[in-house]
């Protein structure tokens, strides 16, 4: 096992902690800006931009654009 492989093993509590706590946030902010939400059209939504965003990095990353981060 390589060094970042034992080390994403200590971190991935910590990173899906933080992308869920990005989620909620941003669910939050959708019921206090919109007084008639639909929360499952906007769990889909904010799902559906997160998703397209990790798509982007994964982008960036083979294009190696973190190659000398």
């Amino acid at each position: 096992m390589t060094p970042q492989e034992k080390e994403i093993q200590n971190q991935q509590r910590n990173i899906a902690a933080q992308i869920k706590e990005v989620f909620e946030n941003t669910m939050s902010l959708f019921d206090m800006d919109i007084p008639e939400n639909d929360d499952r059209q906007a769990a889909e939504l904010i799902h559906r931009t997160m998703q397209e965003t990790l798509d982007m990095l994964k982008a960036e990353i083979e294009k190696g654009t973190y190659d000398q981060f």
